[in-house]
């Protein structure tokens, strides 16, 4: 054998051994599922003392504020799509980032070369759009949560996030994954001295005990944010005092966020995008989300398949989502290449009743802009890198408005009724791994654990497929009649694919799954 050959042979060798299963949780009352099982278990218990779907996912949203910082939190923003099993009706609620009034597109002037991060836009001086005062959009997390509670939810703002406050109190409990997280972004970090305080506490990223006794990460004020925000409401966020400390403390750092901004800011109640696909009506959001392109995507596949998913389904999977995207980011926002790092969170959440919950949430980059306000705790986003720098095209920066994103959180009602609901996190790579799950489902009669452990094709590259280490010869040729295909097993981090959890209800028992391959993520029974 040549030296050639025994190099191909070691580069091709499996990386990961391990051979992972996580069975769905079932129960007759009620499941969460997210990103962080901590989370989803303060769900499970909110559905166990009385309340519904829409009240479990907010308390767990809130938690995950403390459970998984990094990805989402009082800073953030997002899409959730609501089935309300009383009026049979599903709903979207938009509660996106907004950029900032007083924004001067002036001050990101374009540095030549190609920009970091998640989308690849052209460099911007400083990289002041992907980190910084000046990266940071108006949240919309609060209002979006608020707005399902009074619509849908039969608790209180104040009674769902009392989980969150006490583990806000206690503060984030380290582990490995915690410790991987606050490395990767470190040296950042380290540029704002409160975001230091509290993930680099002595210099270094927290460690997790190693005995059997957990250790906690101080949260700053974030406790005692949540707390007001619970004696006042949540308009607070954007109205009173924590408002003001926000915007202030925004400026002083050199960005423009104000309290005209956040109390111009509210959450939507639209009318989903349905697609229809057989007997089942397929719920995504419409506007500035991946959803017209998921529905686009959905348009371009054969009227139905059948059987087991085999090469000639995985090609068709590829030059639909490639033909999608191509679409997309030609009338909607910029196709350059896209960064590895693991970016947003999801959770769902099913209930006895059929009230159902999809929401995907985010700060977009990991640790947005990685600004922790001090006075309040707030890690903020960076939604301003969700647009494009340079002016004159359809995603351009523009003041006062909302940027395109990947967010497609999904429900399918059969009959009016909820069947099952998907959303993931990953950026571009969103929209591919909904599409093919809600297909394995709908198409090929897996249940939704089955369509997790099924293999994948993601296209966010756009000039290739990234295709599961597991498809064999024949998949990998019909992908590459639209493009080339590199295989890629699944692993913890980077995230190779996007990470998915579902819920289902089927016959009046819920159910709930999680993606495999992340170690945190899973789902809880009330």
């Amino acid at each position: 054998m040549s030296s050639s050959d025994l190099l191909a042979r070691v580069e091709n060798a499996p990386y990961d051994t391990r051979t992972l299963t996580k069975p769905k949780i079932v129960s007759d009352k009620g499941v969460v599922v997210s990103q962080n099982v901590e989370a989803a278990t303060v769900g499970a218990d909110i559905l166990r003392s009385g309340g519904n779907a829409i009240d479990a996912a907010v308390g767990t949203a809130l938690a995950l504020t403390v459970a998984e910082p990094w990805m989402s939190g009082l800073g953030g923003g997002g899409f959730m799509v609501i089935h309300s099993a009383r009026d049979k009706t599903t709903k979207v609620i938009d509660f996106g980032m907004v950029a900032p009034k007083g924004l001067k597109v002036s001050d990101y002037k374009l540095a030549g070369g190609q920009g970091g991060d998640l989308f690849g836009w052209p460099s911007v001086e400083g990289d002041i759009n992907i980190h910084g005062p000046k990266a940071i959009a108006v949240p919309g997390s609060p209002a979006g949560y608020a707005l399902a509670l009074e619509t849908y939810g039969t608790k209180s703002w104040a009674e769902v996030s009392q989980p969150a406050i006490a583990m806000a109190d206690r503060g984030h409990r380290i582990t490995w994954w915690s410790t991987l997280q606050v490395a990767s972004d470190a040296p950042i970090l380290a540029r704002y001295p409160d975001s230091a305080k509290v993930y680099l506490a002595n210099g270094y990223p927290p460690v997790m005990s190693p005995d059997p006794t957990p250790a906690y990460m101080d949260m700053g004020n974030l406790a005692t944010t949540l707390r007001t925000l619970a004696d006042k409401g949540p308009r607070e966020f954007y109205e009173g005092e924590i408002a003001r400390s926000l915007a202030s403390s925004v400026q002083a750092l050199g960005g423009t966020l104000s309290t005209d901004d956040l109390a111009a800011y509210q959450a939507r109640l639209l009318d989903p995008l349905t697609v229809k696909r057989g007997g089942v009506d397929l719920h995504v959001p419409q506007g500035l989300s991946a959803g017209p392109t998921f529905a686009d995507a959905m348009s371009r596949l054969p009227d139905t398949f059948s059987g087991k998913p085999d090469a000639e389904t995985y090609g068709a999977y590829a030059a639909a989502l490639i033909a999608a995207y191509e679409k997309r980011l030609e009338t909607m926002g910029h196709a350059g290449d896209i960064g590895d790092r693991s970016c947003t969170t999801h959770l769902s959440a099913v209930d006895a009743e059929g009230n159902m919950v999809a929401i995907t949430t985010t700060l977009l980059s990991r640790f947005g802009s990685r600004v922790v306000l001090g006075d309040t705790g707030v890690l903020m986003n960076n939604g301003i890198n969700w647009f494009d720098p340079r002016p004159g095209l359809p995603n351009s920066l523009t003041p006062g408005e909302r940027p395109l994103s990947n967010m497609c959180p999904l429900i399918a009602t059969r009959d009016g009724e909820a069947w099952f609901a998907f959303g993931a996190s990953g950026g571009r790579k969103i929209m591919p791994a909904v599409l093919q799950l809600a297909n394995f489902v709908t198409d090929f009669g897996m249940d939704i654990e089955q369509a997790f452990a099924q293999p994948r094709i993601d296209v966010s590259p756009i000039s290739r497929v990234i295709a599961d280490a597991r498809l064999d010869d024949a998949a990998i040729a019909a992908i590459e009649r639209t493009a080339p295909a590199q295989r890629w097993a699944e692993m913890e981090s980077p995230a190779t694919y996007a990470t998915p959890v579902a819920v289902a209800r089927e016959a009046g028992q819920c159910q709930g799954a999680a993606h495999i391959y992340s170690p945190l993520v899973g789902a809880a029974g009330a």
